[in-house]
């Protein structure tokens, strides 16, 4: 349930997407492993990446973590407190698609990325100076697995609470054979409605996404239109 203001009162919302549905689509899944070609990052890796974020001027002191989707509802690491945010020049969209994870590969999945144009509002994440190096570490080590990677940490600025903030965010490479650009919203609430891989389903992951951006005052039009037409093919495929 979430609550939104209509014509000067208070309304109540409900999603047409709910638990029970995404219960139905899900089955136990075996991980596939990295796909052929994919070489998995090492902790070499994940030192040499972490430190050169640190080593920018905008990683002095609390670092700050853009988050708008998965990391809004289970965080990697210590968050020590969070603040709507509007970052520019960067949307949220289904642009990269999963053959491990949430999905398998004879049916592949779809997950978020911030892709370039647009704006997207999401919620910036304090993560305490003192354990800023391990929680980096613990950030890279979930958001990145392969190369190449397809999700790239970047610096972007932030607008949180009427001023600009470096944030750190993890946006879509375009040069990753994972990423896929154009679906209507019918060809990704397909994608989201029947697949699964060992992490759960792609409409689990819409569900939670969806709920969690409404509970900090944040409605996107098109992750609600996305969330009916995900329950809709859902109630179709046993009718």
């Amino acid at each position: 349930m979430v609550w939104g203001k209509a014509r000067g009162m208070t309304t109540r919302r409900e999603m047409t997407l709910t638990a029970e549905l995404v219960a139905r689509i899900h089955r136990p899944v075996a991980d596939p492993g990295p796909a052929e070609g994919f070489v998995p990052l090492v902790d070499e890796d994940f030192e040499a990446i972490a430190a050169e974020l640190l080593a920018s001027p905008h990683a002095g002191g609390d670092l700050w973590l853009f988050a708008y989707g998965s990391l809004l509802w289970k965080p990697a690491c210590e968050v020590d407190g969070q603040e709507p945010a509007l970052v520019r020049g960067w949307h949220r969209a289904f642009c990269l698609r999963l053959r491990r994870y949430r999905g398998t590969p004879d049916c592949p999945g779809l997950m978020m990325a911030l892709d370039r144009g647009g704006a997207c509002r999401g919620v910036a994440q304090r993560l305490p100076a003192a354990q800023a190096r391990e929680s980096l570490g613990r950030l890279l080590r979930r958001e990145m697995s392969v190369r190449p990677a397809s999700l790239q940490p970047r610096w972007v600025l932030a607008e949180v609470g009427g001023r600009q903030r470096p944030a750190l965010a993890f946006t879509m490479n375009r040069a990753a054979p994972t990423y896929v650009a154009g679906l209507s919203i019918e060809d990704t609430a397909s994608a989201l409605a029947k697949a699964c891989g060992h992490w759960g389903t792609g409409a689990e992951y819409l569900l939670n996404t969806v709920r969690h951006l409404e509970a900090v005052g944040i409605h996107d039009r098109f992750l609600w239109q996305l969330q009916q037409r995900v329950a809709e093919k859902i109630r179709s495929a046993e009718g």
